[in-house]
């Protein structure tokens, strides 16, 4: 276990290429959609996350929904899930599944090869098998399947060949072919008129056409080339049909008047994958190639769509981030050129669209334009300071956007502040200083804020590439293209710190909120951490995709990382801060590099037994599945559900008996009720006379005093332990101590307690020491199974403070404690990794709107 593990991915809103699936649950329409090896289930009300599926051991390829029911197919197989849970997989395509469509109370899947199985999903728990199955032509690849309205068991499939095939389901058999338009059919939907569809092709037009007669009625083409890849029907009365392409322009066409509507040019910034009109409504949902989601509303006078809501993430890979605020949003740079506002709490992506722009351009006054390439806003807030590529740093105010002063440095030819590129800039927390670093020759700056005066220079002797600033601290980490991190302090401008282990160029670096740890990533895939007091590396992973930029949260709770070609934004967490105690040697790997996986866009992942298990197919498994005794859930702990007095007593019985002790010793009866009978005693107190039936002349009584030991050891509790231990079976013995009182469990642990201590004698044979070694069995199979976990821990603390000095005198004990300790500390362990997820799943959901 390592200081950060995966928590989750977040910005995935779409899949490039997967269509959603939309359906209405009452008077609410839900929309399902592909985050790549997952899915998300969203209200479009207001476009909140209601769901997020389990992650798949591979992308998802298709999408389909009904009710509570989902089907997604990823590689060869389709997984079912009833809400996130898996039910079932179908497993019987031999090539990969690229479209599902659903049909009633069946699902149709069609792989690349043209087969086409029919599964029927009532009572997906246990139906494992297709109901029937279709097998298309060797030239005809299926790219899309449509159900006509009022064509019973009848579907439309449509090839990439052109053709389009009517096929009845129920007889298995091909019934009438369309010859097509010689271009690939990428998309077909039927119209609210009968017998009329609506068919895409690859070369940009599309066709409306009534497959009863098999005539064409009119025909539209794209004004930008591209295939036509989605297309819907408005439902509300308005002859009006939307089509997408791959240049991602939504065109609307009028049907009644044969041309074309309006266009919304600026839709999406990717290829269409999916458009649907809401049924009787004037909304259209669309979404695209570029991670988004979009409604658009027709409510204009002149028909025009105008945007109604939104969920969009980066398009392109983000470059770099920042924590900002109080650590629950992200600020994000891509290289979609989109920069863009991401909330940690809900996991909801913002595009500063609605954000007001400063009226002020910032402009350097160089005599030569040349690129900015570094910027920095002061502790106040008030200024901004702009490097350039020639070298040129100016200080602006922000509210007026007037300049305040360069930084000139007088000793070079060129009136300017660096000999080439400002890689760095930096202030202290008092407006005191400004610190630079430029690229050419390694010369780090000191200059004075308000003077713009240099006051002080350090040369690194090489090329420097980038620098993170702490202004608690004062110190200045840089990085050169030696990939050695050098630590510098600002104010006697000294190396303090040089650190070296990366093996390629060093993507980006940050200091923790309290300035003990360096965090650095390099294209090498590694992320490593420094203790800049211990001067030494003390956590290192290695990732599948470089990082190219972190951030840790000012609570240090969270680190945020980007990597190569991915659109996401990836949340670890900070193992240290969540356990009980802020020691890093019992989570860091020191100089040992981990192999780590990203964090996946869901909390949960179906493993591959689960997936064999779910397939139903027992002929070629041989995992067995996993049984849960007594309602226990797999890696969790279970609690014992007794009342919380209960088991808190025993571990506060001393404190209970003071504050119960009685103020006044009790009294002497005076004398006792005539139908007692008693006996005379020396000491003058009333004895009373036993019972005429009892045993007076008992065997027990001539028995010696080592025989009446073992009588008493040999009770009910000393009984049932011995007899559970034999079979490893706990479960009786637990419900015997769940069902005495703390008084009468402390008063059975004390029995065990070792009054003789004659060390001559052999103390294995000591009945009392068996007893203990039972127990101490009894708490290590209890503790590694996690059942009645709050009282198990409550028994085991009496029994240490009873029992620990026995333990720690006698040898014979030391193995069974030593075993009892490594397994209390691994339980704590994962229950610090559960509660620390718990914790944050908790903050991600308390905010979110479901």
């Amino acid at each position: 276990m390592g200081i950060f593990e995966p928590f989750r991915a977040i910005g995935y809103i779409n899949a490039d290429s997967v269509p959603f699936s939309v359906q209405r649950l009452g008077t609410e329409t839900f929309v399902t959609v592909s985050v790549g090896k997952a899915f998300h289930v969203y209200n479009c009300a207001k476009l909140n996350l209601v769901l997020a599926g389990p992650q798949l051991p591979k992308k998802i390829r298709a999408l389909a929904s009904f009710r509570d029911y989902t089907f997604a197919s990823y590689g060869k197989d389709i997984a079912v899930f009833k809400r996130t849970d898996q039910v079932v997989t179908w497993s019987r395509h031999e090539e990969k599944v690229n479209i599902l469509f659903l049909f009633g109370e069946y699902v149709l899947s069609a792989d690349i090869k043209g087969n086409v199985f029919i599964w029927s999903f009532k009572g997906a728990g246990t139906n494992s098998e297709p109901v029937g199955s279709i097998s298309l032509e060797d030239k005809f690849t299926p790219t899309c399947i449509m159900h006509p309205d009022t064509y019973l068991n009848k579907v439309i499939i449509g090839s990439e060949e052109g053709p389009l095939q009517l096929w009845n389901i129920s007889t298995k058999k091909k019934i009438y072919e369309f010859k097509g338009w010689n271009s690939a059919v990428r998309c077909c939907v039927s119209s609210p008129a009968l017998d009329i569809v609506a068919v895409g092709c690859s070369d940009g037009t599309v066709h409306v056409h009534n497959i009863r007669y098999d005539e064409e009625l009119m025909s539209f083409n794209h004004q930008i080339r591209g295939a036509v890849t989605a297309l819907s029907f408005r439902t509300d009365g308005q002859p009006l049909l939307a089509s997408g392409g791959s240049s991602g322009v939504i065109s609307i066409w009028n049907l009644e008047k044969r041309r074309l509507h309006s266009v919304i040019r600026d839709a999406h910034d990717g290829s269409i994958v999916s458009l649907h009109f809401f049924a009787n409504e004037p909304i259209l949902m669309s979404s695209a190639a570029d991670n988004s989601i979009k409604m658009w509303i027709f409510d204009s006078n002149d028909g025009d769509a105008r945007l109604l809501r939104f969920r969009s993430g980066h398009s392109g890979p983000p470059r770099c981030i920042r924590f900002y605020g109080n650590g629950k949003c992200i600020l994000s740079a891509g290289q979609d050129r989109a920069f863009r506002l991401f909330s940690v709490v809900q996991a909801y992506v913002w595009r500063l669209q609605n954000f007001v722009i400063g009226e002020h351009i910032l402009t350097p006054s160089s005599e030569t334009a040349t690129p900015i390439k570094a910027c920095v806003i002061s502790a106040c807030g008030n200024f901004t300071l702009l490097g350039t590529e020639g070298g040129w740093i100016e200080k602006f105010n922000l509210q007026s956007g007037i300049s305040r002063g360069s930084y000139i440095d007088p000793s070079l030819s060129l009136q300017c502040a660096h000999d080439g590129e400002v890689v760095g800039l930096a202030c202290d927390a008092t407006n005191g200083s400004l610190i630079s670093a430029g690229y050419h020759g390694g010369d780090i700056k000191v200059w004075g804020f308000k003077s713009c005066k240099l006051k002080s220079r350090l040369d690194v002797g090489k090329s420097v590439t980038k620098i993170s600033y702490h202004r608690a601290n004062g110190l200045l980490a840089t990085v050169a293209d030696d990939m050695v991190l050098l630590l510098f302090d600002t104010v006697s401008m000294k190396m303090v710190r040089r650190f070296e282990g990366h093996t390629d160029r060093i993507t980006d670096l940050c200091f923790s909120e309290d300035g003990k740890w360096l965090l650095s990533s390099s294209m090498d895939g590694t992320l490593r951490i420094w203790d800049i007091s211990l001067a030494k590396q003390i956590d290192a992973m290695a990732v599948d995709v470089s990082i190219t930029s972190l951030s840790m949260s000012p609570n240090m709770d969270v680190l945020a990382t980007t990597h190569v070609d991915q659109n996401g934004v990836y949340l670890w967490v900070n193992q240290a801060l969540f356990s009980a105690s802020m020691n890093v040697d019992n989570y860091a790997s020191g100089k040992h590099v981990r192999n780590v996986r990203l964090p996946t866009v869901s909390s949960t992942e179906i493993s591959e037994e689960e997936q064999v298990h779910n397939s139903g197919d027992s002929k070629h498994s041989n995992v067995e599945p996993f049984v849960i005794m007594n309602h226990q859930i797999p890696n969790l702990i279970t609690l014992s559900l007794l009342p919380k007095s209960q088991w808190q007593s025993l571990t506060n019985l001393d404190i209970i008996k003071v504050r119960n002790k009685p103020i006044e010793p009790p009294k002497k009866p005076e004398k006792a009720p005539f139908f007692l009978p008693s006996v005379p005693s020396l000491s003058g107190e009333i004895l009373f006379e036993p019972p005429a039936n009892s045993k007076e002349t008992d065997s027990s009584t001539a028995e010696n005093t080592n025989d009446k030991k073992m009588a008493d050891l040999s009770s009910h509790f000393s009984r049932l332990l011995q007899s559970c231990g034999e079979t490893k079976n706990y479960s009786a013995f637990t419900d015997y101590l769940k069902g005495l009182s703390p008084s009468s469990l402390d008063m059975e642990l004390r029995m065990l307690q070792i009054i003789d201590d004659d060390e001559s004698e052999n103390m294995e044979d000591k009945p009392e020491l068996q007893s203990i070694l039972l127990l101490l069995d009894y708490f290590i199979h209890e503790l590694s199974c996690r059942n009645n976990f709050e009282f198990v821990q409550a028994v085991l603390k009496l029994f240490l403070k009873i029992h620990g000095e026995t333990m720690r005198r006698y040898s014979v004990l030391q193995g069974k404690v030593k075993k009892l300790l490594e397994v209390q500390s691994l339980v704590w362990q994962k229950i610090d990794k559960m509660f620390q997820t718990a914790r944050c799943m908790v903050t991600f959901l308390s905010n979110s709107q479901f």
